[in-house]
């Protein structure tokens, strides 16, 4: 505080006729100690305040409401006001938060001495607690870090470059000859390798009838999306029925940062309770409370955020001018966006999960977001995304480190819920989106720039000839007219989805030729397209491709997949589940797929994708202790890997694990 009195001209601590270096220095003192003790007792109750408000606002608020505590300190000093102007009041109040997130050891994704005795002293009182609530030795407890879009040819290819100190350590290749801690296996997602699926499947046993990331429920009349907080809450309460059993994390359990709870007594940040009212709303909420309500993390974060968003600027600058291919586009707010997902999501969950550890819990279930976003838009084997690898295993390091501290040992199994597959967007590649290309096929007007691509061109020639009308010159702006609701196109990566609504069940390819009798051959004859699914009434499910290709689903297998052989081992099965799902759309689309190159066309802006079939997007990993039994080999489907969790879990709580 002195020398920001020394340097700043509208910070004053004594009067302008002066006084003493002692008077100074014991003013300098008390306000210190003023300001300290308003953000101890005030900073807590303006945040849970505050809990109404986005988090990231809040976080950006953090530096004018310490200024105005820093005011407040300055007022009530019994020995000699001080003077400061608002904005000088700002600058001062962040840069003492600032030095005491430094010297106090607020929570950073780093291992450092002053972290480390804070620990100690946060966790003799709980270690004690747990173990006197606990009557004796306490089992091990687990911690489960979900790191979202990581697939396992990713991971092993970085802990061979040297990104992941910590994963190789584990794995017994760092170089040091020690033994291995953990086994590294891959997984096989499903049909639909999105995290909406996948979780779901891992806390709470079943993933059935949850098609895509977004769909068109016919029965409810919406649409449904994973992330939304309404359709999160009727999917968890779907998959807790059709499983029996709450969730994953019903005993004694923490969900931090995910969509769905798993039956967990303890959540925060979890979207399936974000929909609902009063105290289990605010709990969603509780996370940022507990961080954000030491105002020298809050600061530590919004300068982190600021350092990240430049970061994703000067990155995107960088790629724009080495012209790279593929390439989408970053402005608007993603720069935000992926600074609040890489730097916000991460340390607030990650307090969350240090604070679970030293409380002792049985089981706690993490999801870090932040390779998934960036990968998105850079690419999931780019220098940016190594980057956030890079960053993500810090904070394996530093939980391990917590758990040094922690009333119980703690076994790390470290998961991810699918990969992602490189490539061209399907709309970069052709010129239009997946959903004119339906448009078109239907006869329905697209804008003109989609027309005069090749595949608009090419549409609209087979709606005419589908309907024996001639092709005049000049005169294709003019279509026949076309019975029923238009239809609802969406995209989960790769994967697309094509429902009639006013339709109430699945239609069938018989239906739909009648309706539109050049939809399914447009899209099928595509080549950014690889098959399609649809209900046949003499076949029931149906694979269509190029070249008026058309196999019964049940004709197909392992040994014969038919379309589906570009796709890899356990493409049929993925495809026959999913056609069983009474939500699935009336025409399921998977992109193209390039075996040789693990390319796929995303029908969305991303040029690292995931959500159908195709190439790493569906090779998962679990990283799980080798003092655990092995998973089973394969491992196939995200109800598996609950089985696989939920068996460690009750052998480790019954004291039957090692």
């Amino acid at each position: 505080m002195l020398v920001l009195a020394g340097l700043l001209p509208d910070f004053r601590l004594e009067a302008p006729d002066g006084g003493s270096a002692t008077r100074l220095g014991v003013t300098a003192a008390l306000g210190a100690g003023a300001f300290g003790l308003l953000s101890a007792l005030v900073w807590p109750l303006l945040v849970r305040l505050l809990l109404l408000i986005p988090a990231l606002v809040l976080a950006l608020l953090v530096f004018f409401l310490n200024g105005g505590l820093l005011l407040v300190a300055l007022w009530v000093n019994p020995v000699q006001r001080g003077e400061a102007s608002p904005e000088t009041a700002v600058v001062v109040a962040a840069v003492m938060s600032a030095v005491a997130s430094a010297t106090g050891g607020a929570l950073a994704v780093r291992d450092d001495d002053a972290y480390r005795r804070r620990l100690y002293r946060l966790s003799d009182r709980r270690r004690r607690r747990v173990r006197a609530e606990a009557g004796g030795p306490v089992t091990p407890g687990f911690v489960l870090l979900q790191l979202d879009g990581v697939g396992h040819d990713v991971l092993r290819d970085a802990v061979g470059q040297g990104l992941t100190p910590t994963v190789a350590r584990w794995l017994g290749e760092d170089g040091d000859g020690g033994p291995p801690t953990h086994r590294l296996a891959p997984w096989r997602t499903d049909w639909s390798s999105q995290t909406g699926a996948s979780q779901l499947g891992i806390l709470h046993g079943s993933n059935f009838d949850v098609p895509a990331f977004r769909w068109y429920d016919k029965q409810r009349r919406e649409v449904m999306v994973c992330n939304r907080p309404s359709s999160a809450v009727v999917l968890q309460r779907r998959a807790a029925k059709n499983a029996g059993h709450p969730g994953l994390l019903a005993v004694d359990g923490a969900s931090r940062g995910n969509l769905f709870s798993g039956g967990a007594g303890e959540q925060a940040l979890v979207l399936s309770i974000a929909a609902r009212r009063r105290r289990k709303g605010f709990r969603s909420r509780s996370g940022y409370f507990a961080y954000f309500a030491d105002p020298a993390n809050a600061v530590r974060t919004v300068l982190s955020f600021a350092a990240e968003v430049l970061r994703e600027l000067r990155q995107s600058l960088r790629a724009r001018l080495e012209r790279r291919r593929p390439r989408v586009g970053r402005g608007g707010l993603y720069p935000f966006l992926r600074a609040f997902a890489t730097v916000v999501q991460r340390d607030v969950v990650v307090y969350a999960v240090a604070g679970d550890m030293l409380a002792g819990r049985t089981a706690v279930y993490a999801d870090l977001v932040a390779y998934d976003e960036v990968a998105h838009h850079s690419g999931p084997r780019g220098r940016d995304a190594a980057q956030v690898l890079r960053r993500l295993d810090r904070v394996l390091a530093l939980l391990e480190k917590v758990a040094e501290h922690s009333p119980r040992p703690y076994r790390f199994v470290v998961l991810s819920d699918h990969g992602q597959s490189p490539g061209e967007t399907f709309r970069s590649r052709y010129g239009l989106p997946l959903g004119d290309l339906v448009r078109a096929g239907c006869g329905l007007p697209v804008p003109r720039r989609a027309r005069r691509t090749r595949s608009g061109a090419e549409a609209r020639s087979a709606v005419r000839a589908a309907l024996h009308r001639p092709v005049e010159e000049g005169a294709g702006e003019h279509l026949p007219p076309v019975r029923g609701a238009e239809p609802v196109v969406l995209a989960s990566g790769n994967l697309g989805l094509v429902s009639f609504p006013d339709v109430g069940h699945r239609m069938s390819r018989e239906e739909i030729d009648a309706r539109h009798p050049a939809l399914l051959a447009t899209l099928a004859n595509h080549p950014g397209i690889g098959f399609l699914l649809v209900r046949s009434e003499e076949h029931g499910g149906l694979v269509l491709a190029a070249h008026g290709t058309a196999v019964p689903l049940a004709d197909l297998s392992e040994e014969n997949p038919g379309p589906l052989e570009p796709y890899g081992p356990g493409a049929v099965a993925a495809v026959k589940r999913t056609h069983g799902f009474p939500q699935a759309a009336d025409i399921m689309i998977n992109s193209w797929h390039d075996p040789d190159t693990g390319e796929v066309h995303a029908f969305e802006e991303q040029i690292g994708s995931h959500g159908g079939l195709g190439g790493e997007q569906g090779r998962a990993f679990l990283l799980s202790p080798v003092a655990l039994p092995p998973p089973e080999d394969p491992l196939v489907g995200a109800e598996a890997v609950h089985r696989v969790l939920l068996r460690w879990l009750e052998e480790s709580r019954a004291g039957a694990g090692p």
